[in-house]
């Protein structure tokens, strides 16, 4: 079999590969991709090393590559006009926001933030009176360095800095504690006395049956350093707690020795301890100088602004043998294909003619709750009091976490995230009017940092992303990645469909980026092998 092989590739196959080789020398990639559709050789799953549409690739065909209208300026929009725009095609883009970004919402002085009514309220509007040089990012906030989001920012140019995810000079603070504890003393203590049990074990024969002799002493070895317990494995507490005083010209004075184990173990550390360990929460993290919404202003400049209507509501969709139509405020677009990167509860309740199959799959993620709140203090005391130069503080009260900014360190101003929640607490604190959310986490936050918390605040904003008009939630949460999930993931006549909601990166740009790339490559594939 093999040698019959190897025949079939030096007759028929060889001269196909000559050929390909030539059309590649002299037209490139693309021209080779387009070369390989007409012989029925493209692949149909996208390639593992994402390739660009390219105009080359119509150099075969004759033709040109074609229109697609694109509903929804979010990351994913952006993103898949971006990319098109490579390949020739002519992108329009429909907002019904009158700003690009979706979710990667950043919000400046003068910026307006409305919100949809709520049980037994009217919607609200609130105005940013933050101070130049502060920024709110409302919605994502940090990258990973694995992530494709940055080889967006170095593709388009948009400077990154480091994002601080982990402090170990920020607090730890739970309810029943009797005050807010410094996450490098929390996490010394528990190791520490971790550490002396698990040493403990090992040391009267409870682990036997799984280790060597051997093996308990590396065991040892490994606790008494990780503990810092040394070599009576009793955990007394260490310099690691941190210093009431710290050494300069002096030696400093450490912090009294821990508290009983009880206390530790209430500090409830196992999921902020965790968290980092995440693949999606490593240091170290980045985020776009300036804001996190320069990724996507620097996308809609590129894809060129007289492609983009913002104010305009998609009110019908209609998949027609040849094309798409979209009725919209402004009237109707007509073009090739459609890609609909909206949320796909949004999508699910406008009207048209997709299949009923299609729009059940639609209804299935369900929407979830996130909240926050940017807080402008007249001064960064959190820096020049409390020694925390960003990161997070993590509590289990309802505003979940305090977040320290990043950028502008000894600056004037500032501004501190006081609540990022979810799910119930993120919906409670979505009935409340802004005031009424300010009182309340401000109320909270100073049971951590005490009444300059409340005192010296300048401005604020909420954002209730399940309030927020034409978005209705901060993701979306499927039941499985299979049935409606799968059926998405493929175009519905000539609608595709695209955003982080259809990837495994939910939440995340790169999930919108990813999700973009797939669809532009599917769509391409079918208009060069169509072609």
């Amino acid at each position: 079999m093999g040698s019959d092989g190897v025949t079939r590739e030096r007759t028929g196959a060889l001269t196909r590969r000559a050929f390909l080789v030539g059309v590649g020398a002299a037209g490139g990639a693309g021209a080779m991709y387009a070369a390989m559709g007409a012989l029925g050789l493209a692949p149909e799953d996208q390639q593992k090393d994402y390739t660009p549409p390219s105009r080359s690739d119509f150099a075969l065909s004759g033709r040109g590559a074609g229109s697609v209208v694109i509903l929804g300026a979010g990351i994913a929009g952006l993103a898949a006009a971006y990319e098109l725009g490579k390949g020739g095609y002519d992108c329009t883009i429909l907002e019904a926001r009158d700003r690009v970004g979706g979710r990667s919402l950043t919000l400046r002085g003068g910026d307006r933030l409305p919100e949809l009514p709520g049980p037994h309220q009217e919607g609200a509007t609130q105005e940013a009176r933050f101070g130049e040089g502060v920024y709110f990012n409302a919605g994502p906030a940090r990258i990973a360095q694995w992530m494709v989001t940055l080889d967006y920012c170095r593709e388009l140019g948009v400077p990154i800095e480091l994002f601080v995810n982990e402090n170990s000079g920020a607090y730890v603070y739970n309810h029943g504690m009797k005050a807010p504890v410094r996450a490098r003393t929390a996490r010394a203590d528990t190791y520490g006395y971790i550490s002396e049990l698990l040493a403990k074990a090992t040391r009267t024969g409870a682990l036997d049956r799984r280790l060597t002799a051997a093996d308990k002493d590396r065991l040892l070895h490994f606790l008494s350093e990780f503990g810092d317990i040394g070599k009576r494995y009793v955990y007394t507490g260490s310099e690691r707690r941190g210093f009431a005083t710290y050494p300069g010209t002096g030696a400093g004075v450490p912090f009294d020795g821990p508290p009983a184990l009880s206390e530790v173990l209430g500090y409830g550390l196992g999921r902020s301890i965790a968290f980092p360990f995440g693949f999606e929460q490593a240091m170290p993290m980045f985020q776009p100088v300036g804001g996190m919404d320069a990724i996507a202003v620097k996308l809609a400049d590129t894809v060129g602004r007289d492609r983009i209507r913002t104010s305009v509501e998609v009110k019908k969709i209609t998949n027609l043998p040849d094309g798409v139509e979209v009725e919209h405020t402004g009237g109707s677009a007509r073009a090739d294909f459609c890609i609909a990167a909206l949320p796909p509860h949004v999508l699910a309740r406008i009207p048209g003619n997709l299949d009923a199959r299609v729009v059940a799959a639609l209804r299935t993620p369900t929407p979830v709750s996130a909240g926050k709140i940017g807080l402008e203090y007249r001064r960064r005391w959190w820096e020049t009091d409390e020694r925390i130069y960003g990161g997070i503080t993590e509590t289990d009260l309802d505003i979940a976490h305090i977040w320290y900014p990043s950028y502008g360190f000894h600056g004037t101003r500032g501004l501190v995230v006081g609540y990022y929640n979810l799910d119930e607490d993120a919906e409670a604190y979505g009935r409340l009017t802004h005031a009424e959310r300010q009182r309340r986490a401000l109320t909270q936050g100073k049971k951590i940092h005490g009444e300059k918390y409340r005192s010296e605040l300048l401005s604020s904003v909420s954002i209730a992303w399940h309030r927020q008009p034409f978005i209705e939630g901060a993701w979306v949460a499927w039941p499985s990645y299979e049935g409606a999930f799968t059926l998405l993931q493929r175009p519905a006549g000539r609608v595709y469909f695209a955003g982080d909601w259809l990837t495994h990166l939910i939440a995340w740009q790169a999930g919108a980026l990813e999700s973009a790339r797939k669809v532009v490559t599917q769509l391409h594939q079918r208009v060069v092998k169509e072609g």
